[in-house]
C-alpha cells in the first residue's frame, strides 16, 4: 500500500545548512536603504559598518573590552586570519569532530607545521573538552554544522588558562549561549543563524587574543588580509569599521536588515527560543519512531541548528542511495531543499533548524520525511 501524501506544506522550504532561510519578515524592498555606490569609506559606509558591529554586540552580550571586526572570506577567512595571526606562540591543541574543525587540523598541521596535538572524535560524538591541555592554545569548533553536535557550554575551560581558545562559532553565534568569558577568538558568518549574505566574517578578540597579537610575531609572512597590527600595536580601524578590503554594502545592509528582525522579535533570548523549538520538534518525531534517529549519540551533545539524522532501519540495503533517493523526494515535492548530509558526513539528512526556521515548517516538513522513507522503502522492495 503506498503511503498517504500529507495535506500540509512548509510554507518556506528552505532548510539549508548555508546559506540559510532569510528571516520570516525579510523582503527585497528591505534593502532600500543600502548605501550602494557609495565608498565604505565615507561616512555612511562607515556609519553602517560600524553599525553591524556594535548592534552584534548588543546582541550578543559580548563585553565592552572585546573587539569585533568585520573581516573578508566568511567564517573560513575569519578562522584563518586567528590561526595565522597568533598560533605558534605556545603548543597548539587542534580539536576536531567534524569536517571543518578537521580542515583547521590539516591548515594547522600541515601548512603551518605548528607543534600541536590532535585530538578527534567520530561523526557524532564530541572531544572530552574536560581533558584538553589549556596550557596551550585550543582551536575548536563549537557547533559542528556537518555533524550535528555542539560543546554543550564552557564549563570544561578553566578561566585562568594559559593558552588562548580559539573558536569556530559560525553555526552557534545567535542561537546558543556562547561564554563569553571562556573564549579568546570567536568566528562566525552572517549567513547561517541570521540568514545574511555570505562572504564576510565576524572575528572577536578578547584582550588576552589582543595582547598576543602585539606581543607575538609569526615566523611566517602574512597575506595583506590577515594582518591586523600595525608597528606591533592592533590596527583599532579593523573593529571600527574600517574594513581591510572592500566590503559590500548590500550585504552589510541585508545583515542590518537581520539585527533588525533580531531585535523586533526579543534579542539573543528569542533565537535561542526559536532555534530550540525548531530542533526539538526533530528530535520528539525521532523519539517516535524506530526508523530514525538523531546522529548525535548524546542528547547533551545535540546541535539545535544544523540538525543531523541517520536512518536505522534493517532493510535498508545501501544507506547513502536511499538517503538521496529521499532527499530527491522532498525535493521534487518541494517541500525541502537541500537538506542532503554533508558529503563528508555519515549518510542521512541536515535540517537547518536556526533562528530564521519557522517551527510550522518544521513540523509540516516531518510528515512528509516519513511519507518519502516509506514511499522509497517501498520501492526498493519492489525492485529487489
Amino acid at each position: 500500500m503506498a503511503p498517504t501524501t500529507p495535506g500540509t506544506r512548509p510554507a518556506n522550504p528552505r532548510f539549508s545548512s548555508g546559506p540559510c532561510a532569510k528571516p520570516p519578515t525579510f523582503t527585497l524592498d528591505k534593502l532600500s536603504g543600502a548605501a550602494l555606490g557609495r565608498s565604505h569609506r565615507a561616512a555612511i559606509g562607515k556609519e553602517k559598518l560600524a553599525a553591524a558591529i556594535e548592534r552584534t554586540r548588543d546582541i550578543l552580550g559580548v563585553p565592552a573590552d572585546y573587539r569585533i571586526g568585520i573581516v573578508p572570506a566568511s567564517d573560513t577567512g575569519a578562522v584563518e586570519m586567528a590561526m595565522w595571526s597568533m598560533l605558534g606562540a605556545r603548543k597548539a591543541t587542534m580539536v576536531a569532530w567534524e569536517s571543518f574543525g578537521a580542515g583547521w587540523v590539516t591548515d594547522v598541521v600541515k601548512q603551518l607545521k605548528i607543534d600541536a596535538e590532535v585530538k578527534e572524535a567520530g561523526y557524532g560524538e564530541i572531544v572530552d573538552m574536560a581533558s584538553l591541555d589549556y596550557a596551550t592554545d585550543v582551536v575548536f569548533t563549537w557547533n559542528g554544522t556537518t555533524s550535528g553536535v555542539r560543546v554543550p557550554n564552557g564549563d570544561a575551560i578553566p578561566a585562568d588558562r594559559e593558552g588562548l581558545t580559539i573558536c569556530d562559532a559560525t553555526s552557534a553565534a545567535f542561537a546558543q549561549d556562547l561564554p563569553w568569558d571562556k573564549l579568546d577568538v570567536v568566528t562566525f558568518s552572517w549567513q547561517k543563524v541570521m540568514g545574511g549574505e555570505a562572504a564576510h566574517g565576524m572575528l572577536i578578540l578578547s584582550p588576552r587574543a589582543v595582547e598576543r597579537l602585539e606581543s607575538y610575531t609569526p615566523a611566517w609572512p602574512l597575506p595583506k588580509i590577515f594582518r591586523m597590527t600595525k608597528g606591533g600595536k592592533l590596527n583599532e580601524g579593523i573593529f571600527r569599521g574600517e574594513t581591510i578590503n572592500t566590503p559590500s554594502m548590500l550585504a552589510v545592509e541585508d545583515y542590518l536588515v537581520a539585527l533588525d528582525w533580531a531585535e523586533q522579535i526579543g534579542g539573543l533570548k528569542a533565537l535561542m527560543a526559536r532555534a530550540d523549538a525548531n530542533a526539538q520538534a526533530i528530535w520528539d518525531f525521532c523519539d517516535s519512531r524506530d526508523w530514525i534517529a538523531n546522529l548525535a549519540q548524546d542528547p547533551a551533545t545535540r546541535s539545535n541548528t544544523s540538525v543531523c539524522l541517520k536512518f536505522t532501519d534493517d532493510r535498508i540495503a545501501d544507506g547513502a542511495g536511499f538517503a538521496k533517493a529521499v532527499q530527491k523526494r522532498l525535493e521534487a515535492e518541494g517541500v525541502a531543499l537541500d537538506v542532503g548530509a554533508y558529503r563528508d558526513a555519515p549518510a542521512g539528512l541536515r535540517i537547518w533548524c536556526g533562528a530564521t526556521v519557522e517551527t510550522s515548517d518544521i513540523e509540516a516538513l516531518l510528515p512528509w520525511i516519513e511519507w518519502a522513507f516509506h514511499a522509497e522503502l517501498e520501492a526498493q522492495t519492489e525492485s529487489a
